[in-house]
C-alpha cells in the first residue's frame, strides 16, 4: 500500500524566507479572501484610504452644517446625519467592489447598511462635501456646492487606482440651502440602475457600488406634499470634480483664484499625470486656424494641455451620449465632470421614438435648452465657461482657450461620424445617407434603439424586390401612409447601395452592428415599472434590470419583453419627464 504524501515527507524547516511568507499570507488572511490571481479581497475596515484631496486643498475652518456661503475653501468637513431606521442593502454592484478590491461577502454584513449609510462610522474615512458652482440654465448661480451628496474619501487598490466613494442623501452640509440633504427612493433607484448601465454601454460614468433603504420617510412635494421612502447611493469615480469646482473661486475675485490654480495643479497631479510629464519633443504644436496662423504650444503650458485634453474627453463623452439615443436632461456646468464621465443623472432619458427635441426635464420646458439635439452645442458652451475660468485665472491665453473650443468640435465630429457610421454598417460616413435617414425616423416618430437593432437584419441585395423593402424594420415603422413608405423605400434603396459596395458579408456586417447598437436600454418606464414595485417593498424588478442591463448588446433570450416599445402610460407625466428635483 502507498504511503500518502504527507505521511513519506519529512516536515518542511521553517526557514527565514518562509517564515516571512508565512507572516504575510496571515496578514492578507486578515485583509481578506485571496482569489485566484492572489489579489487581496479587503474587508471595509481594510480599505487603503488617501485622502489627498482633503490633505492639498484649502478647506473650510467651519464644521457645522447651518447654509452659508464657505468662502476661501474647496471643501467642508460634514459627518453623513440621515436618521436610519433598519436599514436594508437592496441593490449592489459586485463589478464597483471588484474596482475597490472589495470582497463581495462584505455586502453580506449585517452593519454593511449601516456603514455604506453613514448611520455607522466607516473606519478610516474623512467625510466633507465639495464647494462649487454653475451656471445653471444658461445663469450663473453662485454657490451651489455638494447638498445632498457627502464624499467619504478616497481608496486606492491594489493597482494604484484612486476611487472616491460618496453617499448620495446621506444628510444635510453647508450647501444644503433650503434642503434636507436626503434623497429618495425613486431618484436613487433611477440612479443606480443608469450608472451601471451607462458603464455596460461603454460610455464614460460615474458608477454605484450599492443602493440601501434608510426605513425612514421624507417628505418630497412634486405638486403635492407626500411621504416617500428614503434612500441612499453609494456612488464610485475617480474624481467628482466638475466644472464648477473651478468656476466659484474664480467667481470671486483675486483672492480666490490662487485656488483655481492649486485645484488646476491637484487635478493634473493625480488625474491627468501624463500631462505633467509632456517635453518639447512631445511636439504638441497646433495651428489655431485663426487669421494670424498663429500656434498653439500644449508642451509649453500644461494648464493648455489639460483644457485641451477635458473638451476632448468632453467631446467624446456627448458623441457616445448620441449614439446611444441618451439626454442628460440637465447639463449645467455644475454637471460637467473634468474626466469626461456622465455624472448627477437626475431626470435624465432615453430616447423612444426618435425627436431630436425631447427633453426628459419638465423644468426645461418650453426653451428645451437641454434636448436631445442641444447637447453637443451645450457641451461646447460649456468647456468655453471653463475655458474662461482658467483665462481669468491667467492659466491659459484666449488663444489657448479658443484652441480647446475647436478641439471639442473637430473631436466631437470624428466621433459622432464614427459612430453612426458603425451604428449603420457603413465602411465610410455617408453624410446624406445618415442625415436622410434621421430626418425620415423623426417624421415618422420611429423608435431610435428597436431601429438600428433591426437595420442589422437587411441584407445587401439591390435586387430586393420592392415588396419586401422594408420587411426587417416592419415592427417599427408604423401607421406610415403612401408617401411616408414611398420615402423609406427611396432610403432603403440608398442604404442597399452604399453598403452593397462593401466586401463586407451580410453576417459579419449584422454582428458588427450588434456590437454597437444595444438590443435593451434603461427606458423611462422599465425604471419606473422597478421603482413602483420597490415602493411596496419587491425589488425584484430592479434586479432584473440590474442583471439585463449588463449585456445590452446581447440577445438574452426570455427577456424580449423588455425591448417592447413603451405601453401608453409611459408617456405621462412622471415617467417620460421629471423635474430637476426628482
Amino acid at each position: 500500500m502507498e504511503s500518502s504524501p504527507a505521511s513519506s515527507s519529512s516536515p518542511t524547516p521553517v526557514t527565514d524566507s518562509s517564515a516571512d511568507t508565512l507572516g504575510k499570507d496571515l496578514q492578507n488572511q486578515s485583509l481578506g479572501a485571496v482569489d485566484e490571481g492572489c489579489k487581496i479581497k479587503k474587508k471595509l475596515e481594510d480599505f487603503n484610504w488617501d485622502h489627498s484631496f482633503v490633505k492639498e486643498l484649502p478647506g473650510d475652518p467651519r464644521t457645522d452644517v447651518i447654509s452659508r456661503e464657505v468662502l476661501h475653501a474647496c471643501y467642508s468637513k460634514v459627518s453623513p446625519s440621515v436618521e436610519v431606521d433598519d436599514p436594508q442593502l437592496v441593490a449592489w454592484s459586485e463589478s464597483v467592489a471588484e474596482l475597490l478590491d472589495l470582497d463581495p461577502k462584505e455586502f453580506e454584513r449585517p452593519d454593511f447598511p449601516l456603514m455604506l449609510s453613514g448611520a455607522k462610522p466607516l473606519p478610516g474615512a474623512m467625510p466633507y462635501a465639495q464647494c462649487y458652482g454653475g451656471h445653471q440654465f444658461g445663469m450663473w448661480a453662485g454657490q451651489l456646492g455638494d447638498g445632498r451628496a457627502i464624499t467619504l474619501g478616497e481608496v486606492l487598490n491594489s493597482k494604484g487606482e484612486r476611487w472616491e466613494l460618496q453617499l448620495k442623501g446621506a444628510g444635510r452640509t453647508p450647501y444644503s440651502r433650503f434642503a434636507d440633504g436626503l434623497a429618495v427612493l425613486r431618484s436613487s433607484i433611477r440612479e443606480f440602475l443608469c450608472s451601471e448601465t451607462m458603464h455596460c454601454l461603454g460610455i464614460p460614468t460615474t458608477r454605484a457600488l450599492c443602493l440601501l433603504t434608510t426605513g425612514q420617510d421624507v417628505t418630497r412635494d412634486i405638486g403635492n406634499p407626500k411621504e416617500e421612502p428614503g434612500a441612499i447611493v453609494c456612488r464610485v469615480s475617480q474624481s467628482f470634480i466638475r466644472f464648477g469646482s473651478y468656476q466659484i473661486h474664480a467667481s470671486r475675485g483675486k483672492e480666490d483664484l490662487d485656488i483655481v490654480r492649486k485645484l488646476a495643479d491637484y487635478a493634473i497631479r493625480h488625474h491627468f499625470p501624463h500631462i505633467e510629464s509632456m517635453d518639447q519633443s512631445d511636439s504638441l504644436s497646433f495651428k489655431t486656424g485663426d487669421e494670424d496662423d498663429s500656434v498653439v504650444d500644449l508642451t509649453s503650458n500644461k494648464y493648455a494641455a489639460w483644457i485641451v485634453e477635458i473638451a476632448e474627453r468632453t467631446a467624446t463623452l456627448v458623441a457616445r451620449w448620441q449614439g446611444v439615443g441618451f439626454t442628460h436632461g440637465v447639463l449645467n456646468t455644475d454637471n460637467m465632470s473634468i474626466l469626461g464621465q456622465t455624472i448627477d443623472y437626475g431626470p435624465f432619458g432615453f430616447l423612444d421614438a426618435f425627436d431630436p427635441s425631447y427633453t426628459p426635464n419638465t423644468t426645461d420646458l418650453p426653451g428645451r435648452r437641454y434636448c436631445f439635439a442641444n447637447q453637443p452645442d451645450i457641451g461646447l458652451w460649456n468647456i468655453a465657461q471653463f475655458s474662461k475660468t482658467l483665462a481669468v485665472a491667467q492659466l491659459i491665453n484666449q488663444k489657448e482657450a479658443n484652441y480647446a473650443m475647436e478641439r471639442y468640435g473637430d473631436k466631437f465630429m470624428d466621433e459622432y461620424q464614427a459612430i453612426m457610421s458603425k451604428k449603420l454598417g457603413l465602411s465610410k460616413y455617408n453624410k446624406e445617407v445618415i442625415s436622410k435617414l434621421l430626418n425620415n425616423m423623426s417624421v415618422d416618430k420611429v423608435d431610435y434603439t428597436n431601429f438600428f437593432r433591426l437595420l442589422a437584419n437587411v441584407k445587401a441585395n439591390p435586387n430586393t424586390p420592392e415588396n419586401e423593402l422594408l420587411k426587417p424594420l416592419k415592427a417599427v415603422l408604423l401607421d406610415i401612409g403612401k408617401e411616408r413608405k414611398e420615402a423609406w423605400i427611396k432610403w432603403m434603396r440608398s442604404y442597399i447601395q452604399e453598403v452593397g459596395g462593401s466586401e463586407v458579408s451580410d453576417e459579419e456586417r449584422k454582428a458588427r452592428m450588434d456590437s454597437v447598437n444595444p438590443k435593451y436600454i434603461l427606458r423611462n418606464y422599465l425604471c419606473q415599472s422597478a421603482i413602483d414595485a420597490a415602493e411596496q417593498g419587491d425589488f425584484s424588478e430592479v434586479n432584473n434590470l440590474i442583471r439585463l442591463m449588463k449585456r445590452p448588446y446581447e440577445e438574452q433570450p426570455g427577456m424580449e419583453k423588455y425591448a417592447r416599445l413603451p405601453p401608453a402610460w409611459a408617456y405621462r407625466p412622471g415617467v417620460c419627464m421629471l423635474s430637476c428635483s426628482s
